[in-house]
């Protein structure tokens, strides 16, 4: 029976070298200079640092041009309030979302159903949601379905089997 996994995963390494991209360019940057902003990545977050709340966006913009570039999907950035930090600079967190909530398999699950393929069925796997149908066909037609709507979240599609 044919069957594949749907899941929602971030690339730590290509966020890494954006981050590291970002950096560089902010410390050369005209506009950057005598600004102390920075980007830090820590545990699937980043906490953007800068002396204004200008510049805090200004380097947020940045870091979304290299984010692009390195195919990262800018869905799975959650961005934090910008939050005044030591000696009237600006900071701001941004959660790297990795995997599919209970909340989105569900939204998932139900989408998969309403499309009424035959014998095809989803069922949610830890942080991945795992489709199986008689029909190969059917499994592609979900793929371009899922492909078609926007859930929030980006959605990769891996280990089709027949």
């Amino acid at each position: 029976m044919p069957t594949f996994d749907i899941v929602s995963e971030v690339d730590l390494q290509e966020v890494r070298n954006a981050v590291d991209q970002a950096n560089r360019e902010a410390a050369t940057r005209f506009d950057f200079k005598n600004t102390d902003s920075v980007i830090e990545l820590g545990d699937n977050e980043l906490v953007l640092t800068s002396s204004t709340e200008d510049r805090l966006r200004a380097l947020h913009q940045v870091l979304e041009e290299k984010l692009v570039k390195r195919q990262v999907s800018l869905k799975s950035l959650d961005d934090g309030k910008i939050e005044e930090a030591s000696k009237g600079s600006a900071r701001q967190k941004i959660a790297i979302r990795a995997g599919i909530d209970q909340e989105h398999a569900k939204r998932l699950n139900k989408f998969i159903k309403d499309l009424g393929l035959k014998g095809v069925s989803s069922q949610t796997q830890g942080e991945q949601l795992r489709i199986t149908g008689k029909k190969r066909d059917d499994l592609q037609a979900v793929i371009a379905a899922c492909k078609g709507d926007d859930f929030g979240i980006p959605l990769q599609f891996n280990n089709f089997r027949d």
